[in-house]
């Protein structure tokens, strides 16, 4: 596989894993980045894990000791300092303020252009998070959803699912697909990605690295909803390297709706691309042209 002419990180953050925007910048210049889509992570009260404050800006801790997440104050200030190389995403916190509006506000006074990342405990066809995912539709700010549930041998030795952890199960994304048809919604995380397997209810693991089986529900999801993309950071780049021959056969089925992305700074999705012999049209979309399609600078 040939080099892709121009490079888009559709997912990324600031003042994550130690990097500020300066050395994210350096690391993209290093890598060949164009620009990428910078996305907020608003973390209520009641949602703070402390074993995430090591990889989150300090300035952001609260007066009680749980940490506000990654801002749009910090967002803001990386595209201030390198406005040719950062898009700004901002997903309001639906259970905080009237969350429709700050959405609102966020694209008419600072320019966002992406709804994301919707990483809240809350199940995504909840009333609330509809609402949020209407407007974004409505403002055609493409959503970047994480689906992340906890996994773990119940009393009946079958998998744990706690709906209200990061979005829910597959059955919550599908409601909130079908409550939103004009909405583009941009799949990630560990709880998406493990739907690509067929064994998914079967496999404790939450980054499982047995072979692809048959019946996959991401590939229903794919077929019934024109309006699912998603994007191949960290958790993508797992269930692709876990069954390189099943991952050629997937990009190149679903190759108008998939976009790279990097979640955090390093090279791994790209050396892994490099691995498959992808067509020149498959590795130009899956680059750049999808996620320029949805959203343009």
């Amino acid at each position: 596989m040939s080099a892709p002419n121009r490079i888009v990180d559709s997912h990324q953050h600031t003042f994550w894993y130690g990097k500020d925007h300066h050395a994210l910048v350096r690391d993209m210049d290093a890598h060949g980045i164009e620009y990428a889509w910078l996305l907020t992570w608003e973390i209520a009260p009641w949602e703070d894990d402390p074993a995430f404050h090591r990889l989150l800006n300090p300035l952001n801790l609260r007066l009680d000791g749980t940490h506000a997440g990654i801002s749009l104050r910090d967002l803001l200030r990386a595209r201030e300092h390198y406005p040719d190389r950062f898009v700004v995403g901002y997903c309001p916190h639906p259970l905080l303020g009237d969350a429709p509006s700050l959405l609102r506000a966020a694209v008419a006074i600072h320019g966002v252009k992406v709804c994301g990342e919707w990483k809240f405990r809350i199940p995504f066809d909840d009333p609330r998070c509809i609402e949020v995912f209407r407007v974004a539709g409505e403002l055609k700010l493409p959503v970047v959803l994480h689906l992340d549930v906890p996994f773990g041998p119940g009393q009946d030795g079958k998998p744990r699912y706690d709906p209200t952890w990061y979005g829910g199960t597959v059955a919550h994304l599908e409601r909130a697909i079908q409550a939103c048809p004009n909405t583009v919604f941009v799949g990630h995380a560990p709880g998406f990605w493990r739907e690509i397997s067929g064994d998914a209810d079967a496999t404790p693991e939450r980054y499982p690295r047995t072979p692809v089986t048959p019946g996959g529900r991401l590939y229903a999801l794919f077929d019934r909803y024109p309006n699912l993309h998603a994007d191949l950071s960290a958790s993508g780049l797992m269930a692709l390297d876990r069954d390189p021959a099943h991952a050629k056969r997937f990009l190149d089925r679903h190759q108008e709706r998939l976009l790279f992305g990097r979640d955090f700074p390093d090279q791994n999705l790209h050396n892994f691309l490099q691995t498959l012999d992808l067509s020149r049209e498959i590795t130009e979309k899956i680059y750049h042209r999808n996620a320029e399609r949805l959203v343009t600078r």
